[in-house]
């Protein structure tokens, strides 16, 4: 009985310090720190909402007052003529069709593009395969010569390295000779299955209007039904092409290339310098050092390209890093670029330095994280600290609102989205910073894993066992429930100290994060 007494008292001595210790630390040090945090994430939010209340307002006037594209620029359709003869009218056209070890989905691509109404002698298609498994190299080169036997001008061009990646890859392909006389070049992932009018529907904006660089369509997924992963996907992306691009188009001629199922003048590649490897974002390098050259862009919303989204939590994970790493390393080689640039007006520059790049790709991502994860749940623990009830649910609720507005049919699931768009911020937030600071993942690239028919198609053989990956950080993230672990506490302090009911959020994002850490998130591939 006496040891048990003395250990109680031991502990109730320690309890007693480490209180003591946080109230003596909490007035003069953590309560300043923690308002100034506030301020920020308040001015941060603040400018993430008047962006998109303008992305908001203008694309209302786009969609009540201004034309269509093909009412905006001069558009004609192309001749009618017999696709097996060809005919010297229609420009001759290059399609670029990059892969690694895409076995699932390899001929999606290759077919489509095969497939395209265009005349056979003014196409072109060229399949870039950097696929290091023999086995796949082999299906790709015999899907090619299958099409090629078919009268197709269909190319399958392999290097010894894959220096440059994606990008490297792309510019090797047009310096070969037998793609000199071509004027336009298609990109396609190899997921991306475009309808067969794609180029008959985009090459006149290109042939009628020299001023126009690049005539972008829209993404259309296939597989957005297949689990939630993939509808949250579906709602952001949605915004992305339904708003973000439209906008761009409509205001400035500019938005950034999405690296796939668009088209470009080759003479406007040439003319920015080419394709360059220098961040994971060689789309959209390639889009800002064009658009700094005079050049326009086009999107086309009803020009749809279908595609397929990343359906486990791994392989979306890594897309996150690149699509958020790639554009933070970008801005910081390119902003003072922008800033000196003579060509273009200063609207323009005001509109790709503070909107497109310092709003869109690093405010947004970090005030999602720091406010919603980080700070709000620290003002639970200090109540000297409060939010404004604007700054923690009304202005949130209108950003979340209007970012609903690309996909009406996931309305229901808008507060699950937000949940879940807090947990990828973590990530996004972590990529963004090793993206300014250029620290050792800025140039990773792992390519973004497609299953195709792999959990849909019962008839072909199972597939031979793998070894199973590392079981932390691969299926269990420390990080996620680390995180879940802080926000439990932030919220149990709230039930039984505090006096705001924040703890319902901060309950319902635990359970988000913790779901998040054990990987049951999107489709779950057997090993």
């Amino acid at each position: 009985m006496g040891d048990v007494s003395t250990f109680q008292a031991t502990a109730s001595d320690i309890a007693g310090q480490v209180g003591m210790m946080w109230e003596v630390l909490k007035a003069p040090l953590l309560v300043p720190l923690l308002r100034a945090a506030v301020y920020i994430c308040l001015v941060m939010e603040l400018m993430l909402f008047v962006e998109r209340l303008y992305m908001g307002v203008v694309i209302v006037l786009v969609k009540i007052f201004m034309k269509k594209p093909d009412k905006r620029y001069k558009w004609e359709p192309m001749a009618d003529d017999d696709l097996e003869i060809g005919s010297a009218d229609f420009p001759k056209v290059l399609v670029q069709i990059p892969m690694f070890n895409e076995k699932e989905v390899y001929k999606i691509s290759i077919g489509a593009a095969c497939n395209l109404s265009w005349p056979s002698d003014r196409l072109v298609i060229q399949v870039l395969d950097d696929s290091t498994d023999p086995m796949v190299k082999d299906m790709v080169e015999t899907e090619c010569l299958r099409w090629a036997s078919k009268g197709l001008n269909i190319t399958y061009q392999i290097r010894e390295t894959r220096g440059g990646y994606k990008a490297g890859a792309l510019k090797e392909g047009l310096k070969h000779n037998y793609v000199k006389d071509c004027e336009y070049v298609v990109i396609f992932d190899a997921d991306f299955r475009p309808e067969t009018d794609f180029l008959r529907r985009s090459i006149p904006f290109l042939i009628h209007n020299p001023e126009i660089a690049l005539v972008q369509g829209r993404w259309r997924f296939v597989n957005a039904n297949e689990c939630l992963l993939t509808r949250m996907q579906e709602m952001s992306l949605d915004y992305h092409f339904t708003v973000e691009q439209e906008v761009g188009s409509s205001t400035h001629a500019f938005f950034g290339f999405n690296g796939t199922g668009g088209i470009w003048r080759i003479a406007a590649i040439n003319e920015a310098g080419g394709w360059k490897d220098r961040t994971t974002v060689e789309d959209m390098d390639l889009a800002v050092r064009a658009s700094l050259k005079g050049w326009k862009f086009v999107y086309l919303g009803d020009l749809q390209v279908k595609s397929e989204l990343p359906s486990t939590f791994k392989a979306f994970r890594f897309q996150q890093h690149r699509w958020s790493c790639g554009p933070a390393n970008l801005f910081r080689k390119m902003v003072m670029e922008i800033v000196r640039n003579k060509r273009v007006n200063f609207w323009k520059k005001f509109y790709v330095i503070y909107s497109f790049f310092f709003v869109r790709k690093i405010i947004a991502h970090m005030v999602t994280f720091f406010f919603f994860c980080v700070v709000l749940p620290l003002t639970l623990l200090v109540p000297e600290v409060e939010v404004p009830i604007w700054g923690a649910i009304y202005i949130p609720c209108i950003i979340t609102t209007l970012n609903s507005v690309g996909t009406p049919r996931s309305i229901h699931l808008l507060f699950y989205w937000i949940l879940f768009e807090n947990v990828m911020a973590f990530h996004r937030t972590k990529a963004t910073f090793i993206g300014l600071l250029e620290a050792k993942r800025a140039n990773e690239w792992v390519v973004t894993e497609k299953l195709g028919d792999t959990l849909t198609n019962k008839n072909k053989p199972k597939p031979a066992k793998k070894a199973r990956g590392p079981l932390f950080g691969d299926r269990i993230l420390p990080q996620e429930l680390g995180f879940a672990v802080f926000l439990f506490f932030c919220g149990l302090y709230d039930v039984l100290y505090g006096k705001r009911v924040y703890f319902v959020y901060v309950f319902l994002q635990v359970i988000t994060f913790t779901i998040a850490g054990f990987g049951y998130v999107g489709t779950i591939v057997p090993s």
